[in-house]
C-alpha cells in the first residue's frame, strides 16, 4: 500500500504471507485496475487481459512468500508478475507484444481510465523522477512488453545501455517508494 507508513506496508505483506484472504481482497481492489491496464497494453485484448489478470493474481497469491520487500515494492513486484504472465500468454499464442511509442503522459492518462486514480499509487510522480532516457526504457520494457533486445532496437541504443538504464531507473523508483 503506497502512501502509508512503512509499518502498514509491513503489516499488509505479513497478512498476505499469512494467506489472509481479506488482505488479498484489499490488494486486488487497490491494484487490479492498474495491473489490468498494464496487461492490456501488452496483450491488446480485453478477453486475454482479463484471463492474464486472473492468472497473475493467482500467481501473486501462491507466490507471495517469494516477495522480498528489500528488493522491490509490492507494486513493482506485482507489476513484474503481471508483465511476465502477459508475455507468457503471448508466447503461448505465438503473438508478439503490442508495441506502442506513447509518452509517459499518454500512458498515465490511460491508467486514469481504470478503476484507480494513478495519483494514489504515485505512478505519475514516479515517472517524473526518472531521466527521459530511463523513462523511455522503463516504458518499453514494463509497459509495452518488449524484451531487452527489442527495446534496444526500438530505441536504437546498445543492449548494455538498456540494462543500465533499467537498473538505474528501478533503483530511483525503489528509493522513492522506500521513503
Amino acid at each position: 500500500m503506497i502512501n502509508t507508513t512503512n509499518d502498514t506496508k509491513l503489516v499488509l505483506i505479513a497478512d498476505l504471507k499469512a494467506k489472509d484472504k481479506k488482505a488479498f481482497e484489499n490488494l486486488y481492489d487497490k491494484y487490479s485496475g492498474a495491473m489490468f491496464n498494464i496487461i492490456f497494453r501488452i496483450v491488446n485484448s480485453n478477453e486475454v487481459a482479463e484471463d492474464v489478470l486472473q492468472d497473475s493474481f493467482l500467481k501473486i497469491w501462491k507466490n507471495i512468500d517469494s516477495y522480498d520487500e528489500s528488493k522491490a515494492t509490492i507494486f513493482t513486484w506485482m507489476l513484474n508478475v503481471c508483465r511476465n504472465t502477459a508475455l507468457d500468454a503471448l508466447r503461448k499464442a505465438n503473438v508478439r507484444p503490442s508495441i506502442k511509442t506513447d509518452t509517459e503522459n499518454v500512458y498515465v492518462e490511460g491508467l486514469q481510465t481504470t478503476q484507480m486514480n494513478t495519483d494514489s499509487i504515485g505512478l505519475k510522480n514516479s515517472l517524473k523522477h526518472l531521466t527521459t532516457e530511463q523513462s523511455a526504457v522503463i516504458q518499453a520494457i514494463y509497459f509495452n512488453g518488449l524484451t531487452h533486445e527489442e527495446a534496444a532496437k526500438e530505441l536504437d541504443i546498445p543492449l548494455g545501455t538498456v540494462k543500465t538504464r533499467i537498473r538505474m531507473g528501478l533503483t530511483t523508483l525503489k528509493n522513492i517508494y522506500k521513503n
